[in-house]
């Protein structure tokens, strides 16, 4: 058996966007390893460049990285120190690593973190959003069906949400936010750290409308932040306060489908949720 001492894996995090957000660290880490596994070699092979280096590297996505773990295992107990980086930000957020970072560290290895851009910390920490508590779910459903389904499964979530998007999505995800949780307030981060860097806020249908008056609003990969739902108390003191609307509307001869209206126009949320309230408040139920 060998005594030579078994490398180290580095999950390197890499620019989202701006390449000066690599720190000193990773650019060192990234010029010593004898090997690079990279989600798409041409990509990272571009950054490489950029730092005035040139390494070995391997790819690793996530169509491969099973079969990559054996290979790259053996590679660290030969004494060599592989590096795992994405295309940008932090490996294994929505991007490959997590299969061989289980594998190796099941199997004892060293794994060493290199902290560094994550589009989903950037995002939060110029929402405006609480950031005490949020619950991160990566992409959505490609699927409009099970995208709502998923929707509706974290309507009722206190934390803020927070899913990443891509261009050619973000209006129908936007159109399932306003079906599913009506008025809520929705952050979008676009283009993080690159020229053209937007956050936008506002209701699923505004920012809707957003994109339709200026279509390259809609330009580029997105950070969908989506604040919580209301604490289990002031949500019960909101239904009682809606409740108390209709009925005094009601009251004064305002039809079910004008109450849901001013309902949905002053307290915010779907008209059609509105309708149905009202129509039971009517109805005596």
């Amino acid at each position: 058996m060998s005594d030579t001492p078994a490398g180290s894996l580095y999950v390197v995090a890499t620019p989202i966007g701006n390449l000066d957000d690599l720190s000193p660290r990773a650019a060192r880490v990234l010029g010593e390893v004898a090997l690079i596994a990279a989600e798409d070699t041409r990509h990272s092979g571009r950054l490489l460049r950029h730092l005035g280096l040139s390494r070995p590297m391997l790819s690793l996505h996530e169509h491969n990285e099973a079969s990559r773990v054996d290979a790259l295992d053996a590679r660290l107990m030969a004494g060599e120190d592989v590096a795992l980086v994405s295309d940008a930000g932090t490996p294994l957020i929505s991007d490959p690593g997590f299969v061989l970072v289980r594998e190796l560290r099941a199997r004892g290895r060293r794994i060493i973190p290199l902290p560094g851009p994550c589009a989903l910390v950037a995002a939060l920490s110029a929402a405006g959003l609480p950031t005490d508590r949020f619950l991160f779910q990566g992409f959505l459903p490609a699927k409009g069906g099970t995208r709502r389904a998923r929707l509706e499964r974290l309507a009722g979530r206190e934390e803020t949400l927070v899913f990443y998007e891509s261009p050619h999505r973000v209006r129908d995800t936007l159109a399932d936010l306003a079906s599913v949780l009506g008025e809520r307030r929705v952050v979008l981060a676009r283009e993080l750290t690159k020229a053209f860097e937007t956050f936008l806020d506002g209701t699923p249908a505004g920012l809707i409308a957003r994109m339709e008056e200026d279509p390259d609003q809609a330009r580029g990969e997105f950070v969908v932040m989506v604040a919580g739902a209301p604490a289990r108390g002031e949500a019960e003191q909101s239904a009682v306060e809606a409740d108390e609307l209709l009925l005094a509307l009601l009251s004064e001869g305002v039809g079910v489908k004008q109450a849901a209206a001013v309902a949905a126009r002053v307290l915010g949320g779907v008209k059609k949720v509105w309708y149905a309230r009202a129509q039971a408040l009517k109805d005596g139920h």
